[in-house]
């Protein structure tokens, strides 16, 4: 009897506990906002360029599902909110959608379709488009800027111009525009974007002058930290930087200095040797002439962390 009840109880408790388990590990079921926001702009007679942009990060979303009209044509991290289709068909118009998907494989609703139409193709077209003479640049708030350039020339027709940001593409704008937004930025961040034109046989102009933008810090942020104006100047065996320092509220006496994004050195000025204002700082080089450095620093803070970054120049070492 005694043996009996105990079995009974065990499975009464066993019953219980799976229960509970149940209970605290029930199925997500609900799915992600969709993407909102999405466009599609052809960057050449063969391709298209497809930018959104992702639900609140709450929604737990992992990746994204692009759809060509009913068709799965690319599966993306949650990352990543922008892509190039490419191999398409000249003079055809295109239709996209795109879904969010979470950790549990729930997948929201299709987004707002985008469309776009590829251009003609131009044939043994290999001259690129000029170069867009000039931009400008400025903040809207902590994470968007404004960002306007001249019109490029080409001989067959620009398709679309190319944001560019470290040397790599952000944004797209069409033919016709030559100011576009840019979202999804980081607050008291320096950025320096250039622009590029390009044309139905996906030829890309040189980059316009670079543009340094500024984003404030975010509502109770600290001030910016990015060391101003930052230049570097190539002569025979040296590079020459030079920058104001940020206003941390004390004297900035070490930098740590970044080369194609890798850390490189710190920069440290001793006990009565801080520049007031500007401050430079020149480098002996051995590399060959010819090798290319991007190169940008940041302060150390009073409180011991680093600052954000200074904008980032190109330079090509000489001999």
């Amino acid at each position: 009897m005694r043996h009996t009840a105990a079995k009974a109880l065990a499975a009464v408790m066993t019953l219980t506990a799976a229960t509970a388990l149940a209970a605290c590990t029930s199925a997500d079921t609900s799915a992600p906002a969709a993407p909102s926001g999405l466009t599609a702009q052809a960057g050449s007679a063969t391709s298209v360029h497809v930018m959104w942009r992702s639900p609140a990060p709450e929604d737990g979303v992992t990746g994204f599902l692009l759809f060509q009209a009913d068709r799965l044509v690319r599966e993306l991290p949650a990352g990543k909110t922008m892509v190039d289709i490419a191999d398409l068909t000249p003079q055809t118009a295109y239709s996209f959608t795109v879904r969010a998907r979470d950790a549990a494989g729930n997948t929201s609703a299709p987004s707002a379709a985008a469309s776009a139409t590829t251009p003609v193709a131009k044939a043994e077209d290999r001259r690129a488009p000029t170069a867009p003479s000039s931009a400008t640049g400025r903040a809207l708030g902590p994470t968007s800027a404004r960002l306007t350039w001249a019109a490029a020339d080409d001989d067959s027709g620009v398709t679309s111009y190319d944001i560019h940001q470290g040397g790599v593409r952000i944004h797209t704008a069409g033919p016709a525009q030559t100011e576009t937004t840019l979202d999804g930025l980081q607050p008291d961040t320096v950025y320096t974007f250039t622009v590029r034109a390009r044309d139905a046989a996906d030829n890309s102009s040189p980059d316009s002058p670079p543009v340094d933008v500024t984003t404030p810090a975010g509502a109770g942020g600290r001030p910016n930290t990015a060391p101003a104006e930052f230049t570097a100047a190539a002569s025979p065996g040296a590079v020459t930087l030079s920058w104001t320092a940020p206003d941390t509220g004390r004297e900035t006496s070490e930098y740590e200095l970044y080369v194609n994004g890798a850390p490189t050195t710190v920069i440290q000025f001793g006990i009565g040797a801080v520049p007031a204002g500007r401050a430079e700082h020149r480098l002996t080089v051995t590399e060959p002439a010819g090798t290319v450095w991007s190169v940008k620093l940041r302060a150390r803070l009073p409180d011991g962390n680093w600052g954000a970054f200074s904008a980032e120049r190109r330079i090509v070492l000489t001999s």
